[in-house]
């Protein structure tokens, strides 16, 4: 069981934001469901929260249980003081500003799911995992949780045109710009994704993590088909071995061209076309098989080989 909350509040009495829930919208439609359609997380999703009481409560409910995934998505106003961090709700008052970063922090850590994902898209985040009690300099998350904020401790976050930057990133990477080769998009590579996008002039996003595997957020239709990757050992029978090619290999040579060594062709283009096979000697695969020429395994060919050798793929 995967499931989710994500919160958006734009209706702050004295300073509303703009982009909050269209971004809260727009992630909880994509984490709904995978690429190909099929369920992907139970997702209850909030506007407005009109009190820190009612949002205490959903995020207390969200922890409760032994589901796989937990995960929360707050899109607001952050505040930070010496107590620590807070997400904020528009019943804010001095000294009362929303619920406790720290106090989600504990209930995560004591949460029985076993993977428990938070993600704010707001100003100060990046304080959320590291306690003010410990002087806010050292983090105290437990195995199974992942943290993804959109700014350091002392970064605000910003909106352009109506949307979170950071959740713009955020929703593209989960719709398939993190997704590795088999169409897995995890915590790791979202980060790896956002962190790229934004320049050392931009609010830096912040990860924190403890654990001991990464688990898919989303699937999206891999750029090759499982039962193509796995003829990855066919064609290489040792991650060094170099595949010849000749010219019966290119579908455009019609009176030599062989029918099952078009085939195989194909795949090795698409191997190519996704950084796992490289010709050698020549530029392309066409001229590569035209000379009789061959092609190779990359480093993250020989990462794929490994693991289809190993049958875990």
């Amino acid at each position: 069981m995967r499931k989710a909350l994500v919160i958006g509040i734009n209706n702050y009495p004295t300073s509303p934001l703009k982009g909050c829930i269209n971004d809260a919208s727009a992630f909880a439609t994509t984490l709904e469901k995978n690429g190909d359609g099929s369920p992907n997380f139970s997702v209850i999703l909030k506007m407005d929260v009109p009190t820190k009481s009612s949002l205490k409560t959903t995020i207390i409910e969200l922890f409760e249980g032994d589901s796989d995934i937990a995960l929360l998505y707050f899109s607001g106003h952050g505040f930070l003081n010496e107590f620590g961090g807070y997400i904020v709700t528009p019943d804010y008052q001095p000294n009362d500003e929303g619920v406790s970063m720290d106090e989600i922090l504990v209930l995560a850590n004591k949460s029985k799911a076993k993977d428990k994902i938070i993600i704010l898209d707001c100003c100060h985040s990046g304080s959320f995992g590291s306690p003010a009690v410990a002087g806010g300099v050292c983090s105290q998350i437990s195995e199974g949780v992942v943290v993804l904020t959109a700014s350091k401790t002392d970064e605000s976050s910003v909106e352009v045109n109506g949307h979170g930057i950071f959740t713009n990133l955020l929703i593209d990477a989960l719709q398939g710009g993190a997704a590795d080769v088999r169409g897995h998009i995890t915590p790791g590579s979202v980060y790896a994704y956002i962190d790229q996008a934004l320049g050392p002039w931009d609010q830096r996003p912040v990860f924190k993590t403890n654990v001991t595997r990464f688990t898919s957020l989303r699937t999206i239709t891999p750029q090759v088909p499982t039962e193509v990757l796995r003829k990855i050992t066919e064609y290489f029978l040792t991650p060094d071995q170099e595949y010849a090619l000749d010219p019966t290999y290119e579908f455009d040579n019609k009176d030599i061209a062989v029918p099952e060594k078009v085939v195989i062709m194909k795949n090795l283009q698409k191997f190519v076309g996704i950084g796992l096979v490289v010709p050698v000697g020549e530029e392309h695969m066409f001229y590569a098989a035209q000379n009789s020429r061959s092609c190779k395994l990359t480093a993250l060919g020989y990462h794929y080989w490994r693991l289809v050798k190993d049958g875990k793929i």
